[in-house]
C-alpha cells in the first residue's frame, strides 16, 4: 500500500482554497496566498499540494519507526471528525479541550487517567454499598474525565507527532509539542501563525469539507505506516515459520511409520537387547499394582466410613430428643397450672371483692341511718313535747 493520490481538483472542490476576510490576515501567510477575491483571501494550491504530500509522508513514516500520532482539533467543525479519524486508524486524539499541561505535566495527566480507569471498572460492575448520591457524583465525574481523556486513555506516553486542524485554536498544544522537541503537522489558514509548525499545510481550516479531507488522508498515511511496520517486521521472521511447518509432518508421520515398522524392530532387537526387555517388563507390572492399589483403597474405604457415621449420629440423634422431651413437658405444666389457678381467683377473691363494695355501702347508708336517727330523735321529742302539751291543755 502507497501513498493515497490526491489531485488539485479534489482540494478546490472540497474549498481548501478558501482563506478569512483581508482584514483578518497575518502577513506571514503573504507566501502560501494567491491573490484577494471578493475582499477573501485566495491560498495557492500549488504550493499546498507537495507541502500536503511532505505532512503526510512525515506522519507515514513516524507509525512505520513504531511512534504514535496525536490528531488535535476542539472546534465544532472537526470534533466529531477527527475522533472518527483516529479511531479508525487506531491512534489518540483530543476533540473536546486541551489541558493546559497535557503533554509538559504528562505525570499529573496519567494520574487523572489512572482515576478514569479505575472509575470505569467499579461503575463497569455492580456498584454495591453505594447510595444514589455517591453513584451520581462517580458518574458525573466519569464524564467529565471522559470528555477531556478519553481519547488519551490508551496513549500510555508522550506522542511522537501532532495533527492540528487550527493551529489559533490549538496554541497550546503547538507551544507544548515545540518545548518537548515534538513535530507538529499544522493546517494554516490566512489568519494563521506558521512559525512553530514543523509541516504546515495551507489551506480552509473551517470547511466541513477541507476537514473530511484533510482526516481521510492523514488516515491512509498512518495505516501505511502501519503496513510497512508490519511488512518490515516480517521480513526477519518470514523463513522462521516455515521451518518448522515443514518439520511438523515428518515427525507427524515418523510416528505413524514405525507402527508398521514394528515387526522388524523387534526381530532386530530381540537377539541383541534380550536383557532389557525383561528389564522394562519387570518395571511395568511394579508401576501399574502400586497405581491401582494405593488409588482405590484410599479413595473408597475413607470417603465411605468417614462419610456415612458422620453424618447419621450426628443428624438423628441431636434433632429427635431435643425436640421432642423439651416440647412435651414445657407445654403441658405450663398450660394446667394456668387452668387450675383460674377458679381459684374466681372463688376466692369474689368474696373479697364483694365484701369490700359491701362493706363501703353498709358504711354509707349507717351513716346515713344515723343522721336520721338523731333527726327523727329530734322529731319524736318534738312529738313527745306536743303530746304533752295536749294533755296538759285536755287537763
Amino acid at each position: 500500500m502507497a501513498l493515497p493520490a490526491f489531485t488539485m481538483r479534489q482540494l478546490l472542490e472540497a474549498g481548501v482554497h478558501f482563506g478569512h476576510n483581508t482584514r483578518r490576515w497575518n502577513p506571514e501567510m503573504a507566501p502560501y496566498l494567491f491573490g484577494v477575491r471578493n475582499k477573501i483571501h485566495i491560498i495557492d494550491l500549488e504550493k499546498t499540494v507537495p507541502l500536503l504530500h511532505q505532512a503526510m509522508v512525515a506522519v507515514r513514516d513516524v507509525v512505520a519507526a513504531g511512534g504514535r500520532v496525536l490528531f488535535v482539533g476542539t472546534k465544532s467543525q472537526a470534533t466529531h471528525r477527527v475522533s472518527e479519524a483516529a479511531k479508525r486508524c487506531g491512534q489518540c486524539y483530543v476533540n473536546h479541550r486541551w489541558l493546559g499541561g497535557m503533554m509538559t505535566n504528562w505525570r499529573t495527566i496519567s494520574n487523572s487517567i489512572k482515576r478514569l480507569r479505575d472509575l470505569d471498572e467499579q461503575l463497569a460492575g455492580e456498584a454495591v454499598g453505594l447510595t444514589k448520591k455517591e453513584l451520581l457524583g462517580l458518574t458525573r465525574e466519569r464524564t467529565k474525565l471522559e470528555r477531556a481523556l478519553g481519547g488519551i486513555k490508551e496513549m500510555g506516553a508522550l506522542p511522537d507527532i501532532l495533527v492540528v486542524i487550527d493551529t489559533n485554536k490549538e496554541a497550546i498544544a503547538v507551544a507544548e509539542a515545540n518545548k518537548l522537541n515534538i513535530p507538529v503537522v499544522g493546517i494554516i489558514d490566512s489568519n494563521s501563525k506558521p512559525e512553530g509548525i514543523d509541516f504546515p499545510v495551507p489551506g480552509n481550516d473551517d470547511a466541513i469539507r477541507a476537514i473530511d479531507l484533510y482526516c481521510e488522508l492523514m488516515v491512509d498515511a498512518v495505516l501505511d505506516g502501519i503496513q510497512q511496520e508490519i511488512t518490515s517486521a516480517g521480513k526477519d521472521l518470514g523463513e522462521s515459520p516455515e521451518g518448522p511447518v515443514e518439520k511438523l509432518p515428518k515427525e507427524v508421520k515418523q510416528p505413524a511409520r514405525p507402527g508398521a515398522r514394528k515387526p522388524e524392530q523387534k526381530t532386530e532387537e530381540k537377539p541383541e537387547t534380550k536383557a532389557e526387555k525383561p528389564a522394562a517388563k519387570k518395571v511395568k507390572p511394579v508401576d501399574k499394582p502400586m497405581d491401582k492399589p494405593m488409588a482405590k483403597p484410599a479413595a473408597k474405604p475413607m470417603d465411605k466410613p468417614m462419610a456415612k457415621p458422620a453424618a447419621k449420629p450426628v443428624v438423628k440423634p441431636v434433632a429427635k430428643p431435643v425436640v421432642k422431651p423439651a416440647a412435651k413437658p414445657m407445654v403441658k405444666p405450663a398450660v394446667k397450672p394456668v387452668v387450675k389457678s383460674k377458679p381459684v381467683d374466681k372463688k376466692k377473691p369474689a368474696p373479697a371483692g364483694k365484701k369490700e363494695p359491701a362493706k363501703a355501702k353498709k358504711s354509707e347508708p349507717e351513716k346515713s341511718a344515723k343522721k336520721p336517727a338523731k333527726g327523727d330523735d329530734d322529731e319524736g321529742r318534738k312529738k313527745d313535747d306536743a303530746d304533752k302539751g295536749e294533755e296538759q291543755a285536755k287537763k
